[in-house]
């Protein structure tokens, strides 16, 4: 992975494709002159659909495009055929992506192969004419148009699923560490220098044990409140198991063993002080070019803690092995369970509670607006202004309490009352509630036969 390649944090839009419009149809065949209605449903809206892929590191494919939008459902025909369902849109993370709302709320964290959540649905398939017949209405006019897709905006921050996290203030070593241990191959150089993206590497112990390090570029004071990239490296910290403190001893470090490492907890108390709790170890690098007083100051800063203590050289091989063997111990435990990994165990698949209230505002003399969610679908979805059409919607009204709300506050018999696009007269129980003009209503319904 390159600097010009690696995205951990993006934005994008989601929508569900619209659902398919019923269809208002009645058959009409040679000697069945009482065919009745046969207008077919419309096909739901695909979803968009975010799965955890093993073969994706990096979300800079959603850096090239922000909106996706899933395949919309077919129309109904007469016949009672119904629409062909629209095609699902699903787009490929890396694994340990999560996925949050813009408000910040988890909505799902995708930390295993192949693992799914649906971001934004698709509409329902309106009703054709066929689904309304009843009884007492034999030969139905209207069917309903496909329920609108849901649209939101949502971010996508991967954090790194590894065993390992190589912390350490920039120029510790920790790229050239990896580099020596793993197949991973991070841009070192021999002057100061600071990784500019997080780095993975598999570590091979034998046959049959392997983990996985991750090389958190280095950390700045600061960091946990944004400075430098601190924030964004951070986050890769939160998902490791054992923590691998590495520190500089060679006479040419900026800051002491002490002092480096205080600066290094200070950011990971700060930014999550769970992550003190992990297993960690301290190896001092560069040994080939010791500071003796250096490498002591280091011994007694791993003692005072109570960690485990690794001198090593990356350029010569001094200490891996023994480092390595310990880290896969280390690991096994964690794996077993008995070091917890993560304290974010629960996961939110997104499922938006619909608005069942309503509300009446009164904008006028005489003027009213119904606002809910369950009715003003109910409303804009209703394909047709017949009279048919109409009782139907006045009955469905009434029983979720519209005309009910309308009278406690206060509308009279020929006030205009308004519910998303459309706008009626209101006619209590005794009348009709009767269509009286409306405005921006769609136009993608089903074709009328006969």
């Amino acid at each position: 992975m390159s600097e010009a390649n690696f995205v951990d944090e993006v934005e994008i839009r989601v929508r569900g494709g619209d659902g398919g419009s019923g269809c208002v149809s009645f058959h009409r065949e040679k000697y069945r002159p009482l065919g009745g209605p046969d207008g077919g449903d419309g096909g739901r809206g695909g979803s968009v659909i975010l799965e955890a892929s093993p073969s994706v590191n990096t979300l800079v494919e959603f850096t090239r495009k922000r909106m996706f939008r899933a395949g919309r459902g077919g129309n109904g025909s007469g016949n009672n055929c119904h629409g062909a369902d629209g095609e699902d849109l699903v787009l490929y993370v890396p694994v340990g992506t999560q996925v949050r709302d813009m408000g910040g709320r988890l909505l799902a964290d995708l930390d295993v192969p192949g693992k799914r959540v649906v971001v934004a649905r698709g509409g329902r398939g309106g009703r054709g004419n066929a689904a309304f017949a009843t009884p007492s209405r034999r030969a139905p006019d209207f069917a309903e148009r496909g329920e609108r897709g849901e649209e939101r905006v949502i971010r996508l921050e991967l954090k790194l699923l590894a065993d390992v996290g190589l912390v350490g203030l920039p120029n510790a070593g920790k790229s050239t560490l990896l580099s020596r241990i793993s197949a991973a191959r991070p841009k070192v150089a021999d002057y100061p220098f600071t990784t500019l993206e997080p780095v993975l590497g598999v570590v091979r112990v034998d046959e049959e044990r392997s983990f996985t390090v991750a090389d958190i570029p280095g950390l700045i004071e600061g960091a946990h409140q944004g400075r430098g990239l601190g924030l964004r490296f951070l986050r890769h910290v939160e998902r490791t198991a054992v923590l691998l403190h590495l520190v500089d001893v060679s006479p040419w470090a900026l800051e002491t063993p002490s002092r480096a490492v205080e600066a290094v907890l200070e950011e990971l108390s700060a930014y999550s002080p769970s992550l003190l709790r992990r297993p960690q170890l301290l190896a001092a690098s560069k040994v080939d070019v010791v500071d003796p007083r250096r490498l002591e100051e280091a011994r007694r800063e791993a003692e005072s803690r109570g960690w485990e203590f690794f001198p090593v050289s990356s350029l010569t091989g001094e200490g891996l092995r023994p480092l390595i063997y310990r880290l896969a111990d280390l690991v096994e435990e964690a794996r077993s369970g008995e070091i917890p990994v993560s304290e974010e165990w629960t996961v939110y698949a997104y499922d938006p509670a619909r608005e069942a209230g309503i509300r009446v505002v009164r904008e006028g003399d005489g003027v009213y607006r119904v606002l809910g969610r369950k009715v003003e679908d109910l409303v804009e979805r209703l394909q047709g202004d017949s009279p048919q059409a109409l009782a139907y919607l006045q009955g469905r009204l009434r029983r979720l309490g519209v005309e009910e709300a309308l009278l406690r506050e206060g509308a009279r018999e020929g006030d205009t009352v308004i519910i998303g696009s459309r706008v009626f007269d209101f006619f209590p129980e005794s009348g009709e509630c009767r269509h009286s003009k409306g405005a921006g209503e769609r136009e993608d319904v089903g074709e009328e036969h006969g």
